[in-house]
């Protein structure tokens, strides 16, 4: 061997790898006080200022960060589409533009628990929890449609109740004919509207809160045992968890409100 080579000593890798036909090294990272993107983009900001990499060498990040890569480039086509789907289906029930962006705008109210819970408990930004964002963000929309709906229901029966009085007062002047009543019997005051939306809300404030309890005692069993997979499980119900209570508020106290603003605008116009 001495013939034709020199034997040296030094600390090196125990086994010699290699992919692509290329030699490689492996570098075992155990994270546990950072989420895996956070420190993979300090990780590289540390190399570019202290280690002078030679050429011909190259350094990847693999493991659970590329996945988690793949999965947030899929999560970028998902998340969109997901809320361009649920806007559409909210613009083929109710016909129009200004019901489905106030339904819209229950999400990010919505997602205010989920982000506070997820806070607390210390998770960092997943997959798991994007996904259990996803489904509260399905939960929120469902709620304030049945929100939105029964208001519609008593202002459509409001309106017939004061076209028909209308009617009556016509007929008892003396005016025979109900199809000469004008449309403008048909429009309601600003007070009619927001006591139309207490009512039509009222309507849903017991089976809304049936709603939220049924999901948060379903999830609390996950969020609070232990086992194989709770980690990943409860990632996903904590969002849904934290989402519900802001969402039972929302649907209850805030979008009502908006709600009846919208229809005041839209009786002027109609006026």
């Amino acid at each position: 061997m001495s013939l034709v080579a020199d034997l040296k000593l030094r600390r090196g890798p125990p086994v010699i790898k290699s992919e692509n036909s290329r030699p490689n090294a492996w570098i075992y990272v155990d994270i546990r006080t950072s989420d895996i993107g956070g420190f993979v983009a300090k990780a590289k900001k540390v190399l570019e200022d202290t280690v002078d990499i030679p050429p011909g060498y190259t350094i990847i990040w693999s493991g659970q960060f590329e996945y988690m890569e793949r999965a947030a480039e899929r999560l970028r086509i998902v998340i969109p589409l997901t809320l361009i789907l649920i806007f559409l289906l909210l613009f083929f029930n109710f016909k129009n533009i200004a019901a489905p962006l106030v339904v819209m705008l229950s999400i990010p109210f919505s997602l205010i628990g989920g982000i506070w819970l997820v806070y607390w408990y210390g998770f960092n930004l997943s997959v798991a929890v994007a996904v259990g964002f996803i489904a509260l963000a399905g939960v929120a929309s469902e709620i304030g449609v049945l929100v939105l709906t029964f208001i519609n229901q008593e202002v459509d029966r409001q309106r017939q109740a004061k076209a028909l009085e209308f009617a009556k007062q016509k007929e008892a002047k003396g005016t025979t004919d109900l199809q000469t009543v004008p449309l403008d019997s048909e429009h309601l005051t600003a007070d009619e509207v927001m006591s139309a939306v207490f009512t039509g809300t009222a309507e849903r404030v017991r089976p809304i809160i049936m709603t939220a309890v049924a999901v948060i005692a379903g999830l609390l069993p996950i969020m609070l045992g232990g086992g194989t997979g709770s980690s990943v499980m409860q990632r996903i119900a904590a969002p849904m968890v934290g989402g519900m209570l802001t969402t039972t508020v929302l649907c209850l106290l805030v979008l009502p409100v908006i709600y009846g603003l919208v229809l005041q605008v839209q009786e002027r116009f109609r006026a």
